[in-house]
């Protein structure tokens, strides 16, 4: 109910309504358990995340401007948190996504919330905001690197010729070289095998079409399954090692 949501979140008015979701671009998820409630079904949690554009600051200081995907509201009934329905229901939302929880943005997340991205997702180093919103230090990293690979380096300007003259100079260049396959002993012969092991190599990969199908084929009622991203890997490998370490007797 929204009065039970309202005291958990300490929110003074509801911010999930079926008004707003028709006027707002919002996705919710919901979690029901269908057997309760006289077989009608009651709702467990539910989730809801949007992209929003956001200026936010760096740990430099520096303005970005960006639009993540965002978390704008999550909330597990009480009586059943702590029995892994809200890692379910959040990681079935991150594999419909296909994002990673640290290129997210939190809106105004609640210390239960940041306690439960902290044990599951190991976000823990916040980068401090003027508005309410809650991003991770690993989003800039992130960021910067995929930027970084999709803008190309820009070639140093050089005297620009005429057509003719350009045209020109390339056929005297192709009439000097030796023809295929007889290549000057100064030339790397891995130029031609560099390139048919890359044109291997993009043949071999998956295609997105098969991922989608490999995502869409895996059950998302498995509370056990969890995406596989690399950061969330790393993340959950560490914990279990910890654990298995106190199991046995290790500190």
């Amino acid at each position: 109910s929204h009065g039970t949501a309202l005291q958990a979140q300490h929110l003074p008015a509801p911010v999930t309504s079926a008004s707003k979701l028709q006027s707002q671009r919002h996705q919710l998820y919901l979690l029901k358990d269908g057997e309760s409630n006289g077989g009608r079904g009651v709702v467990v949690g539910f989730l809801k995340v949007g992209y929003k554009k956001l200026f936010l600051l760096d740990q430099q200081g520096a303005h970005i401007e960006a639009e993540p995907l965002s978390v704008l509201d999550f909330y597990v009934a009480e009586n059943l948190q702590r029995h892994g329905y809200g890692r379910e229901l959040f990681d079935f939302m991150l594999q419909h996504k296909n994002v990673e929880p640290v290129m997210m943005a939190y809106d105004r997340p609640s210390p239960k919330f940041l306690s439960f991205l902290a044990k599951h997702y190991c976000l823990t180093q916040s980068v401090p905001q003027v508005n309410n919103f809650v991003v991770f230090e690993a989003f800039f990293l992130n960021r910067a690197a995929t930027q970084s690979r999709k803008v190309p380096l820009r070639k140093p300007d050089g005297e620009i010729k005429p057509y003719s003259l350009m045209e020109r100079e390339v056929v005297r260049q192709e009439q000097k070289a030796p023809p295929w396959p007889f290549v000057p002993p100064h030339l790397p012969q891995e130029s031609v095998s560099s390139q048919r092991s890359h044109s291997l190599s993009v043949e071999s990969s998956p295609s997105r079409a098969a991922t989608r199908a490999a995502l869409a084929s895996a059950p998302g009622s498995n509370r056990d399954q969890s995406p596989r991203f690399p950061l969330t890997e790393r993340c959950r490998e560490k914990r279990t090692s910890s654990l298995n370490r106190s199991q046995l007797g290790f500190h």
